[in-house]
C-alpha cells in the first residue's frame, strides 16, 4: 500500500520525490489508506423499508454505478432491480409495497426525471419524459398508493407548477398553477396544496388557502432577510408550525394560526443557534423532537416514546451519532444509521416488537476507523471582533506543529460545515495535512445578523475570515507558513481564487473545484429556475450594472496578475450553476500571462464530480499537485 502511493508520487518529478520521502517517514506509524478507498462508492447505502415493513432496499454498485437492490426482511439474498450504467441513482423512495420511484439527471445537468420500477425488477418506466425539464418531489402522498405530487418547470422554465402524477398510469394533472412569482409550495397532511411562498424579487409573501378550490390570500409579508417558512401542519390541518426569525436574530419554531394570521406561540428557541428540524410521528400524531446544529447535531425531545427509542439505540450502539433513516408505516420497524467524524457508520434494523437491533451493513467497511483523524471544533476571532467557528482535523502520527495545511472553505456560501465524516478531509489528513474548515460570516445556523454580514462581501470580509483563520493557525504554531494551500468547491472554489489573487502571500498553491471567477458573468448564466430570486442575489452579491465596479473588484479573473503560486482548476462541462465559462475565463487569463495552469474538465459532469472514475481522476491529480507544492 505504501509502495503504491510512493510510486504514484514519482510522476511529480524530483522535487516531489524528496517531499514524499519526508512525508513517508513522518507517517511511519499511520496506515496509508489508498486514495480510492476514500472516494469509491459505498458498499451499501441509502437503506429504506417498504411501507408494510416486509422488504428492505438499498443502493450498491453495479458496473461502478449505484443501483437499487431489494431483499425480504430477514433474508440474506438481494435482487438488483435497476441497471443504470451512466450515472448513479442517488435518490429514491417506496411509493407503495410493490413500487419504487427514483430520480436521475443527465450528465449532471440537474434536470432530474422520475422513473418507476417494481420491487421484483423488470421494466423501468420513465414517468416524466420531458427534455430540459426539472422535476422536484413535493409530497410522496404516503396514504395514496397511486399518486405523488411533483413540481415541474415544464410550462415555464423559470417557475414550477404542481402536478398530481399517477405512478401506475403516468397521468398528469395540474393542481397548482404558478402565476409566475411562486418560489415554494407546501401541503397539508391530506396532500392538499395549502400554502405558497411568492417573491417579487426581494419581498416575500406567504399565501394560504383553506381548500384547493379557494383562492390564495396573503398571510405574511416579509423582506427576504426575514425568514418565515411553514414546516408542518397540525395533525388536524387547522394551523401549522413554521421556522421564523421575524423580529428575532435566531430562527425558532413557532405555531401559526392562518385564520388570524398570527403567531400563537414559540415551540422552541435556542439563544446561540438557529433551530430548524421538527420531527413527528404520523401514526401517533405527536411531535417527537426538535433539532439544531451547534458544533454537531443536537436534539430536544418532545415525546417520551421517541426519547426511549434513542436511549435504547445509543445504549446498543455506543460511540456513534444516531439518526433514523426510515421506518415502516406502522412505526415498529426503524432503519437506523450510525456515523461519526471518523466513520461513515453502518445501517441497522430496529424491530420494536421483538426489541432487536440487527446490523444490515457497514457503509464503507474498508476504511480503518482507528487510522482516521478526529475532527475537532475550534473558534477564533476575526479582525473586526466576530467569532468564527469551524473545525480542525490534524493528521495522526505527526507532531502537531509546523504542519503543511489545506484551508478548505465550504461552498454555498450560505450553508455551513458541520461535524461528521468528510472523505476529502480524511483523505488530506491521511496524507499528512492539517485541514482547516471555517464557517465564515454568512454561514447559516448562527443567526440573521451573522448571515447579513456577508452581503456584498465576496472577496472582502468573507475572505478576511478565511485569512484570519490562516493567521490563527500560524499563531498556534500548527501551520508552517510556507506550506499552506487552499482548496474548495463552488463558493469554496471562488474563495480559493480570491485567496490567491487578493492575499497571494498566504498560500503556496490552490485548487479551484467548480468555482466562480467572474461575478458579472456568473450572475448572467444562472439556471432559469433561479431567476425569480435574481434580485435577492443582487442584494447579497451585488448588481452587475449598478455595482459593476464592486463586482469587478471582487472577481478573481480581473486580478490574475497578482497570482504568484501554482493553481489547479477542475470543472464539469454540464454544470448548470457555475457555468464552465467561469473556469475557461480563468484558464484563458492565466495562459495569456504565459502561465500553464493544470485544468481538468469532465464532459459528463455538472456541479461536482459524481461518477466514481471522475472522482478518482480528480483526487489523484489533486494529491500529486498538493504533494508537489506543500510537502517539499
Amino acid at each position: 500500500m505504501i509502495k503504491r502511493f510512493f510510486a504514484g508520487m514519482l510522476l511529480g518529478g524530483a522535487v516531489l520525490v524528496v517531499g514524499t520521502v519526508v512525508l513517508y517517514h513522518q507517517l511511519v506509524h499511520t496506515q496509508m489508506i489508498p486514495l480510492r478507498d476514500f472516494f469509491r462508492n459505498p458498499e451499501k447505502t441509502g437503506y429504506q423499508i417498504s411501507p408494510d415493513g416486509t422488504y428492505l432496499s438499498y443502493l450498491a454498485s453495479y458496473q461502478d454505478r449505484l443501483n437499487i437492490f431489494v431483499q425480504p426482511v430477514g433474508a440474506d439474498g438481494a435482487t438488483r432491480i435497476t441497471s443504470v450504467s451512466d450515472r448513479d441513482i442517488r435518490s429514491y423512495f417506496w411509493k407503495n409495497n410493490d413500487q419504487i420511484i427514483y430520480f436521475r439527471d443527465s450528465n449532471g445537468d440537474e434536470n432530474a426525471h422520475l422513473f418507476t420500477v417494481n420491487k421484483e425488477g423488470g421494466a423501468v418506466r420513465e414517468l416524466t419524459p420531458f427534455d430540459g425539464v426539472r422535476v422536484e418531489l413535493e409530497d410522496e402522498l404516503e396514504d395514496d398508493e397511486h399518486n405523488v405530487l411533483i413540481g415541474m418547470n415544464k410550462r415555464d422554465k423559470k417557475v414550477f407548477d404542481i402536478y398530481r402524477l399517477n405512478v401506475v398510469t403516468g397521468d398528469l394533472k395540474i393542481v397548482a398553477k404558478n402565476p409566475g412569482n411562486v418560489v415554494g409550495w407546501f401541503t397539508d397532511h391530506a396532500g392538499k396544496v395549502r400554502v405558497a411562498i411568492a417573491s417579487d424579487g426581494v419581498n416575500r409573501k406567504v399565501l394560504y388557502r383553506e381548500t384547493e378550490s379557494d383562492p390564495f390570500k396573503i398571510l405574511v409579508t416579509t423582506h427576504f432577510k426575514d425568514y418565515f417558512v411553514p414546516v408542518l401542519f397540525s395533525f388536524d390541518n387547522t394551523f401549522f408550525y413554521a421556522v421564523s426569525n421575524i423580529q428575532r436574530d435566531k430562527k425558532v419554531i413557532v405555531a401559526f394560526d392562518p385564520r388570524t394570521a398570527q403567531e400563537t406561540g414559540v415551540l422552541f428557541e435556542q439563544p446561540a443557534f438557529d433551530v430548524g428540524g421538527l420531527s413527528y410521528s404520523k401514526k401517533r400524531k405527536v411531535l417527537t423532537a426538535i433539532s439544531y446544529t451547534s458544533w454537531k447535531t443536537e436534539r430536544v425531545f418532545l415525546d417520551e416514546e421517541a426519547r426511549a427509542l434513542f436511549d435504547r439505540l445509543e445504549h446498543a450502539l455506543p460511540g456513534y451519532e444516531i439518526s433514523i433513516a426510515d421506518h415502516n408505516k406502522n412505526e415498529d420497524k426503524f432503519v437506523v444509521r450510525t456515523y461519526s467524524d471518523r466513520s461513515l457508520g453502518a445501517y441497522y434494523l430496529c424491530d420494536r416488537a421483538t426489541d432487536t437491533i440487527t446490523k444490515l451493513a457497514a457503509v464503507s467497511p474498508w476504511l480503518p476507523e482507528k487510522s482516521l483523524a478526529p475532527m475537532k471544533p475550534i473558534s477564533y476571532t476575526a479582525r473586526d471582533g466576530q467569532t468564527i467557528h469551524g473545525y480542525l482535523t490534524l493528521p495522526n502520527g505527526l507532531t502537531q506543529k509546523n504542519l503543511p495545511v489545506v484551508v478548505n472553505p465550504h461552498g454555498g456560501p450560505w450553508m455551513r460545515d458541520s461535524w461528521g465524516y468528510d472523505p476529502e478531509v480524511q483523505f488530506l489528513a491521511n496524507r499528512g495535512y492539517a485541514v482547516l474548515q471555517m464557517n465564515y460570516r454568512g454561514s447559516t445556523g448562527y443567526g440573521k445578523k451573522f448571515w447579513e454580514l456577508s452581503f456584498k462581501q465576496w472577496g472582502k470580509a468573507m475572505q478576511d475570515d478565511i485569512s484570519d483563520g490562516v493567521a490563527w493557525l500560524i499563531e498556534q504554531g500548527i501551520a508552517d507558513p510556507k506550506r499552506i494551500g487552499i482548496y474548495g468547491g463552488s463558493y469554496g472554489g471562488y474563495a480559493t481564487l480570491a485567496g490567491l489573487t487578493f492575499t497571494p502571500e498566504l498560500y503556496a498553491c490552490g485548487v479551484d473545484y467548480v468555482g466562480v471567477s467572474n461575478l458579472l458573468t456568473f450572475l448572467k448564466t444562472i439556471p432559469e429556475y433561479w431567476k425569480p430570486l435574481l434580485e435577492v442575489m443582487y442584494e447579497q452579491i451585488g448588481h452587475p450594472e449598478k455595482e459593476k465596479e464592486l463586482l469587478m473588484a471582487a472577481s478573481p479573473v480581473f486580478h490574475v496578475d497578482k497570482i504568484r503560486v501554482p493553481l489547479f482548476i477542475a470543472q464539469g462541462k454540464m454544470d448548470p450553476r457555475v457555468n464552465i465559462n467561469e473556469s475557461n475565463q480563468m484558464v484563458a487569463a492565466l495562459k495569456e500571462r504565459g502561465i500553464d495552469v493544470p485544468y481538468m474538465v469532465k464532459d459528463n459532469e455538472g456541479h461536482g464530480f459524481h461518477n466514481q472514475e471522475n472522482r478518482f481522476d480528480f483526487y489523484a491529480a489533486m494529491e500529486q499537485f498538493l504533494a508537489k507544492y506543500l510537502q517539499a
